[in-house]
């Protein structure tokens, strides 16, 4: 009898202990759910207000270190300022990615923290020009292509190096709904943004050995001061909301959580895909 009150006591005391090892793992695993990106480092372009800053959150949210960068240095310190004021890992510069000097700079900055990156995501563009595709002067044609497009290619071109090897590295560049749905006032940035559908594609089979996925956030109307002159423009609201059904202008943050999951090992298997988040799809 004595023996086999010993035998039940050490039986339960094993008991016990395996339920408190199960009781850590599944803890340890629900802290790794609720932040997916800690370690990580992200470099966001064009990240200080509206989509970009929207995604820059999220991400330091999920336990990334985040670097923001603008063109101009006030719109950095006040971003740097609010995220920090969070408790978000942040760090942050000047940048116009449409320049070498700036893009060598932002690259550095990322350095700086733990000397690699793991996510790249390209929020910035520009449109310096309404009117036609054929209106559009040389000089316009020249700014739209070298920020929104080639931009995304040589800053990643730099960074490549420090996102090999890392295991699971990410990419996500922005295009815009005018890729699938061209809008004859913005003409040559819609060209600019289709273009980034064709490099998605092309970068996601030249990073598939590398172990870098490449995905394309593909944004809707959304409720920013880039795209104030169409949602405030009545003719082209009510024309959307009768031909797609659209209920709302879209929120920044109605695209950060996506470009997280990108990033995530949950979307591991995604590579050369182009998301949309505008409220309907434009495709089959």
């Amino acid at each position: 009898m004595t023996s086999m009150f010993r035998a039940t006591s050490w039986a339960f005391k094993g008991l016990q202990c395996s339920s408190v090892l199960l009781s850590a793992r599944m803890s340890s695993k629900t802290a790794d759910r609720s932040r997916p990106l800690a370690g990580k480092v992200a470099v966001v372009t064009g990240s200080t207000s509206g989509i970009g800053f929207a995604i820059a959150r999220r991400l330091a949210q999920d336990g990334a270190h985040v670097v923001v960068s603008s063109r101009k240095q006030q719109n950095v310190d006040q971003a740097l300022a609010a995220l920090q004021g969070e408790g978000l890992s942040m760090s942050g510069t000047v940048c116009h990615v449409g320049k070498a000097e700036d893009r060598d700079r932002l690259v550095a900055t990322a350095l700086r923290h733990s000397g690699n990156v793991d996510f790249l995501v390209c929020v910035a563009g520009v449109n310096p020009s309404v009117g036609s595709t054929l209106g559009s002067s040389e000089e316009v044609w020249d700014k739209i292509l070298n920020v929104n497009v080639k931009a995304p290619a040589l800053l990643l071109s730099q960074l490549l190096p420090h996102m090999e090897n890392r295991g699971g590295s990410s990419v996500v560049l922005v295009s815009s709904i005018g890729a699938y749905l061209p809008e004859a006032r913005l003409g040559a940035y819609g060209v600019s943004k289709a273009a980034i559908l064709g490099l998605t594609k092309t970068l996601s089979l030249e990073l598939a050995p590398k172990d870098i996925r490449v995905n394309c956030l593909v944004p809707g109307v959304i409720d920013t001061a880039f795209s104030k002159m169409l949602f405030e423009d009545p003719d082209f609201w009510n024309h959307m909301k009768g031909r797609h059904g659209i209920q709302r202008v879209g929120q920044p943050e109605d695209c950060s959580g996506l470009v997280s999951f990108l990033c995530s090992p949950d979307a591991s298997y995604i590579t050369g895909e182009s998301i949309v988040v505008a409220g309907f799809s434009p495709r089959l």
